[in-house]
């Protein structure tokens, strides 16, 4: 069985920043597009809300760039967020040449554009409720019929492939260790240029909207291999996602307050006016703290979402997926109240970007949700996300586009070697240390924090951390395995972000620091092998 690959660009991650970054890629590329599911596994296929970008007159870029600097409470950086709202429209315009078809007013003229919490305008674009499923769709059809790109579906990443560089004094990627899921074989991928795109780390929590698949990989993988990282301490937990037993992790949309729902008491009162002016359509960090407390207080297990004022027509029309699903569960949101709970949701922070999308590494990008590019800042403002999957996907490959040609062949790299370690006969070691890592850090390291609950995280860590690398480092590896050790990799950075900020700012929250501190700083992680120092090689080795 063939167990080395030779591409040009190597994708790792299948989502809306993989899939547009594989078809911006010039057409006489070989491209290997990895998906550790299926191509519609990812966190892009379940987004519901839309995508943010100003196509309405009386809207500016202007006026969504001040709205996005005030969602991200100082922490913004303004170039960042300049380039992604003046690339936006042009972006989305890309997504409809491909097919993408947004919902439309009555008149079929005009996109129906939706509001969410902190934007100022009515500017989302979306797809029904499923505006995810139209996109990543849309594009997977595309990149099937693309000739030059290879699909690996049900493959998961091991670790980069890193190598002294011989024009440069610099430390470079050159490819991936793959393990084939079906098959168990872990394959050697070379290649000029790697992109990361595996998304977020929600799953290092108890309650996620998240897919299985947001663990954290390529984070984990990037900061191993010397990159650094940044503002992983803000974690942004969804407000509402359903609460019923049988519901593993089903979002329900913000645009449904965006259309006017109501967040309730489980005695049917209202509450979130007594925390923000904006009430419902308060930033999501305010409205996921409102409802924790509500539900701490009253010692409730979920509280209530609800749109039964409106029309039954309209809620169905507008809202077909949550309706449906819910509707699986019993629960008839024309006439009964949503129960929820605030779930993680987007990881804000993660590996540090140029704008173009790479990492300290050497021909190494990243890009969506596994990217720190200093838009979000302390808390990522509503639909903000896919429309920077969008941007820094063009962004990258247009640079890779650029260089490409002058990247030499990689060096010869070993294939893996897995004739010391064995089977392992205790896979309860793997599900308990997972179920345990993401109790704590769901109770510890969550939407309101204290010095003495990151300690207690921090001793778990370590402890778990140490279990994780004699296991690793003696038994075959399996993506249950890997993905354990990439969340606590990532879980340990966020907690480490987490005990640095002494403040409490945007989605990172804590008791003994309440206040905002009056200078905003950016949270930065340097690895002991940073790759943005130089190296010296002895060139007869090298």
């Amino acid at each position: 069985m063939k167990q080395t690959y030779l591409y040009d660009v190597l994708i790792i991650g299948s989502g809306a920043a993989g899939l547009t970054s594989a078809l911006q890629l010039d057409k006489q590329l070989r491209v290997a597009l990895i998906s550790k599911v299926s191509l519609q596994g990812g966190a892009s296929w379940l987004a519901q809300g839309g995508i943010a970008a100003v196509f309405d007159e009386n809207d500016s870029a202007e006026a969504h760039i001040a709205d996005t600097l005030i969602a991200g409470a100082g922490l913004c950086h303004e170039d960042s967020v300049r380039t992604v709202v003046e690339n936006g429209p042009d972006a989305v315009r890309w997504l409809i040449e491909q097919g993408v078809a947004f919902t439309r007013e009555n008149d079929q003229q005009n996109y129906h554009l939706t509001q969410e919490g902190g934007h100022s305008h009515r500017r989302i674009l979306h797809t029904a409720d499923a505006t995810g499923k139209e996109v990543t769709g849309t594009l997977v059809e595309q990149v099937i019929a693309a000739d030059n790109i290879d699909i690996f579906e049900q493959h998961c990443a091991v670790d980069l492939v890193t190598q002294a560089d011989k024009n440069s004094r610099k430390i470079r990627c050159t490819g991936a260790y793959l393990l084939d899921i079906k098959t168990s074989v872990i394959a050697l991928f070379h290649a000029k240029s790697v992109i990361l795109a595996s998304g977020g780390a929600s799953k290092a929590y108890l309650y996620t909207s998240n897919p299985d698949g947001a663990s954290g990989d390529g984070i984990a993988m990037a900061w191993r291999k010397g990159c650094r990282v940044a503002n992983l301490e803000f974690n942004q937990f969804h407000p509402t996602c359903l609460y019923h037993p049988k519901a593993k992790s089903f979002l329900i949309t913000e645009a449904l307050r965006g259309e006017g729902a109501i967040l309730r008491l489980p005695d049917g009162s209202t509450f979130m006016g007594n925390f923000h002016p904006d009430a419902e359509l308060a930033p999501r960090d305010v409205v996921a703290r409102a409802i924790d407390h509500e539900m701490k207080r009253l010692g409730s297990d979920c509280l209530y979402l609800d749109i039964s004022h409106k029309s039954a027509d309209f809620i169905v029309e507008h809202f077909p997926t949550v309706y449906e699903q819910c509707l699986t569960f019993g629960i008839d949101i024309t006439t009964d109240p949503i129960p929820v709970v605030p779930a993680a949701h987007y990881t804000c922070g993660g590996i540090m970007v140029s704008h173009d999308g790479q990492t300290d590494l050497l021909n190494l990008y990243a890009i969506g949700e596994n990217a720190f590019t200093g838009l979000h800042g302390a808390n990522r403002m509503a639909s903000n996300s896919l429309l920077e999957c969008l941007v820094y996907a063009q962004n990258a490959a247009r640079k890779i586009n650029q260089d490409v040609a002058q990247i030499p062949q990689p060096d010869f790299i070993p294939e893996w070697d897995e004739s010391r370690v064995s089977h392992s006969d205790e896979d309860v070691v793997i599900s308990h240390n997972w179920d345990e890592l993401r109790r704590f850090m769901w109770d510890y390291v969550g939407i309101v924090r204290t010095n003495k609950r990151l300690q207690r995280a921090q001793h778990r860590i370590k402890l778990l951390q140490n279990e994780i690398q004699e296991y690793y480092s003696n038994c075959k590896v399996t993506r249950d395995l890997l993905e354990l050790r990439n969340l606590a990799t990532v879980s340990e950075l966020i907690i480490r972000c987490a005990m640095q900020r002494k403040e409490s700012r945007g989605l990172h929250y804590t008791l003994d620091y309440p206040d905002l501190s009056p200078i905003a700083r950016d949270t930065i992680m340097v690895p002991i092998n940073y790759a943005g120092q130089d190296v010296i090689v002895n060139q007869d080795e090298a």
